[in-house]
C-alpha cells in the first residue's frame, strides 16, 4: 500500500483483529513452513492481503525479542503486499530463534512470502 506522501505502510486494513480472524485463517488447514516461521493463509475475496503475527512465549522467552520478531514479520509483509495473493495471513513463529540473526529471519520469511505469491489461481492485491 502506498501512502500519499510516497511511502509504504501497514494500515489498520491490512492487519487481522481478533481472535475470530486469526481462528478462520488456522481451522482453513493451509501452511507453509521455512526454518523459522510458518504462513498459515486462507484466500478471501478482498482487495488485499492482510497479516497477523503469533510469536509464543515458549519459544521468545523475552518480549523485546517477541516484539523484534514480528517487527520483522509485518516489515517483510509490508514491503511484498502487493505483490500477494487476496488472502488472510499468519506469521506464526515455531522455531527458537536464540541463535538466528536478522538477516537469517527476514530470509525465511522472504522466501515464504515468494512461496506464497507463486500459488496459481490467485488473484494479485491491488490488482
Amino acid at each position: 500500500m502506498v501512502l500519499a506522501d510516497g511511502g509504504e505502510g501497514f494500515r489498520h486494513a491490512c492487519r487481522l483483529h481478533g481472535t475470530d480472524e486469526f481462528s478462520s485463517v488456522f481451522a482453513f488447514r493451509r501452511v507453509l513452513r521455512g526454518r523459522f516461521y510458518a504462513l498459515h493463509y486462507r484466500p478471501t475475496e478482498s482487495g488485499g492481503a492482510r497479516l497477523g503475527v503469533t510469536v509464543a512465549k515458549r519459544l521468545v522467552r523475552r518480549a523485546h525479542v517477541r516484539n523484534l520478531v514480528k517487527r520483522l514479520a509485518r516489515e517483510v509483509f509490508r514491503r511484498q503486499r502487493a505483490g500477494l495473493p487476496s488472502c488472510d495471513v499468519v506469521a506464526r513463529l515455531h522455531a527458537p530463534v536464540a541463535e538466528a540473526r536478522r538477516a537469517e529471519l527476514n530470509h525465511d520469511l522472504r522466501q515464504l512470502m515468494s512461496r506464497l505469491a507463486a500459488i496459481p489461481g490467485r488473484t494479485r492485491a491491488g490488482g
